[in-house]
């Protein structure tokens, strides 16, 4: 068994070595637990195991099915990116692509005048919440009632 690591990278994340290897990896953005653990078992590593207690050669490996999951058998609907508009091509986003995709996303929706573009650039909500009580933030300030002055 090789030496406890406090700190491991994984996929240019700095992850808590004292976790589990399955609560460590939600740290990277685009990551949540069903993707953690479908990488665990792909990798054979064992998911109640410490990151910092990790070999080189699982660490690599791991961040290997991270990068690549459709390369290492991962299913089409655990990407968090399915028939991509430019490429039509299921792929898995992390990190900074995934915050830069999103905002693209929505400034296509935008530029088209989708009914979703329209809702994002008058900020209500866009996905058929009610507006009557929530979302009041958006609307201005209330003018309430006011006194009377002399």
């Amino acid at each position: 068994m090789g030496e406890f690591k406090h700190i491991i990278r994984i996929a240019s994340t700095d992850l808590d070595g004292r976790k589990h290897i399955l609560v460590a990896l939600k740290k990277i953005k685009g990551v949540n637990i069903m993707f953690a653990n479908m990488a665990l078992a792909a990798a054979g590593i064992d998911k109640t195991k410490k990151a910092g207690d990790l070999l080189d050669s699982e660490a690599e490996k791991l961040n290997d099915i991270i990068l690549n999951p459709k390369k290492h058998g991962a299913p089409g609907w655990m990407l968090n990116r399915r028939k991509d508009i430019e490429s039509g091509e299921d792929t898995h986003l992390l990190m900074a692509d995934l915050a830069f995709t999103k905002e693209t996303d929505i400034k296509r929706m935008m530029k088209t005048k989708s009914y979703k573009g329209l809702r994002h650039q008058a900020r209500l909500p866009v996905r058929g919440q009610r507006t009557k009580s929530n979302f009041r933030r958006n609307k201005g300030k209330g003018l309430g009632v006011k006194k009377k002055t002399k």
